[in-house]
């Protein structure tokens, strides 16, 4: 048009009308549910199949009692070994779905024992307290101070060792997933990062670090004793035990945490203490 030559609109004569419009909504109104002010709180709630709730995240107990379920020796753990990203994806709103994927691309078998450790402790609290697990409490008894140790008021947990865990993205779900499958701690020479600690706290765990070097191994059992009065001390050295053929002393230590924090601990998960300080 017009020789091929770039023209402005208002250089061709033409003048635009505009045509009336009136919005009909009937398509909305007929395919969009109209719910706004209308909530009808006795209709349940109806969720897709992987839309699932979290499982319950129990507080933390006077005394811990650890399995541990993954060594890992390499300098450095990231958060992608940790909980895979990518397709896991998909899972982020089924804890449980996502938490089979837990450390899969680092320790294959990480899953099957924090599996087995939830297993234990669902029997224990049936009043069912597999033999093993019962063999254990009782070693617990032959050490000097606690021969009068309530089975009551130990917690059985699953644990990691890692050299130095949680480096890379800052997403939660790499401590979520170890929580859900009943994690109760990490142990470690040092953090990565800041974030990943953050988030064992928030969801519950006791970001352990080694005193000296670690004299264990998997599957042993690590007992804490009073670990809910140790957070209000220095944290520098709380006493530990490994539990196996022999009783060997061990010492574990936290970097500083604020009140806020250990409170968040003691609760179980933030969702708990912030729970708890809703109905208060």
């Amino acid at each position: 048009m017009n020789g091929g030559r770039i023209t402005a609109a208002d250089e061709l004569g033409y003048e635009f009308d505009c045509p009336a419009f009136s919005f009909d909504p009937t398509a909305y109104e007929h395919r969009v549910y109209q719910g706004f002010g209308k909530a009808d709180e006795n209709e349940p709630l109806v969720c897709g199949p992987n839309i699932k709730d979290w499982p319950e995240l129990p507080p933390l107990n006077e005394n811990m009692l650890l399995r541990v379920c993954a060594y890992i020796t390499d300098p450095v753990t990231t958060t992608d070994e940790l909980i895979p990203s990518g397709e896991t994806g998909s899972f982020r709103s089924n804890p449980m779905g996502l938490a089979e994927f837990t450390l899969s691309r680092r320790v294959p078998g990480y899953v099957a024992r924090a599996k087995a450790v939830m297993a234990d402790e669902k029997a224990r609290k049936a009043g069912e307290c597999p033999a093993g697990v019962q063999a254990v409490l009782d070693q617990i008894r032959t050490i000097p101070g606690f021969e009068g140790l309530k089975d009551e008021s130990v917690d059985l947990s699953s644990t990691i060792y890692a050299v130095k865990p949680g480096d890379g993205s800052a997403r939660e779900q790499a401590a979520s997933c170890q929580r859900v499958l009943l994690g109760g701690a990490n142990i470690t020479v040092e953090y990565a990062t800041k974030r990943y600690r953050s988030n064992l706290i928030n969801w519950g765990m006791v970001p352990f670090v080694m005193v000296g070097e670690p004299d264990f191994a998997d599957d042993d059992y690590i007992f804490v004793p009073g670990i809910r009065a140790a957070l209000d001390g220095d944290m520098t050295k709380i006493p530990a035990y490994v539990l196996g053929e022999t009783v060997k002393p061990l010492t574990l230590a936290n970097a500083p945490l604020t009140d806020e924090e250990k409170e968040i601990i003691r609760c179980g998960s933030l969702i708990h203490y912030n729970r708890n300080k809703k109905n208060a």
